[in-house]
């Protein structure tokens, strides 16, 4: 050998981490990562948060009857009101009477106004006067201070028609030959 020549020692190399070992490296990344935030892990027992493992014991994701769903979720949207409504609408009959409910129908309920039409303008006079008598029985089926008020209206005429077939101010087919 020269003293130039370097002598070159076999130089060892370590093997090729394999899938588990590569495994073990993240896991301990991790551990060290959640150590880092506060979730540690490993040793420790964890902490059983309530309500997270079913148990003997009843609590709010156990399974229910369908109505009594229906009204967890009526009261927690608070959709009390407007189903109330919704029946006042279906047994209008019931609660009126047979033969108002003939001659009147209600058409919406809005911001504790219901809307009643009549087919007739003397029935719509006659609904006005027996109003508050109405508001009061309504808002014991309801609930008191559901209904403040109802708005009576006479019958309608036809709707009016508007399109490229009608003549600007026209009032409809009489107009046409008269």
């Amino acid at each position: 050998m020269n003293d130039g020549e370097r002598h070159e020692r076999p130089e060892r190399r370590t093997p090729e981490p394999s899938g588990v070992d590569l495994a073990r490296q993240a896991l301990a990344a991790a551990r060290e990562q959640a150590r880092a935030r506060g979730n540690a892990v490993g040793g420790k027992k964890r902490q059983q948060h309530p309500g997270l493992r079913s148990g003997a014991r009843a609590d709010g994701r156990d399974p229910m009857p369908l109505m009594a769903a229906l009204d967890r979720l009526r009261t927690e949207r608070g959709w009390e009101m407007p189903i109330a409504v919704a029946g006042v609408m279906e047994r209008w009959a019931e609660i009126v009477g047979p033969e108002i409910a003939a001659h009147c129908e209600p058409e919406r309920y809005e911001e504790r106004e219901l809307l009643v039409r009549c087919d007739s303008s003397a029935w719509a006079a006659q609904l006005k006067l027996l109003a508050p008598q109405l508001v009061a029985r309504l808002n014991a089926e309801l609930g008191q201070g559901t209904v403040r008020l109802i708005k009576v209206q006479g019958p309608g005429g036809r709707p009016k028609r508007y399109g490229p077939l009608r003549a600007p101010g026209s009032t409809g087919p009489g107009d046409t030959y008269g």
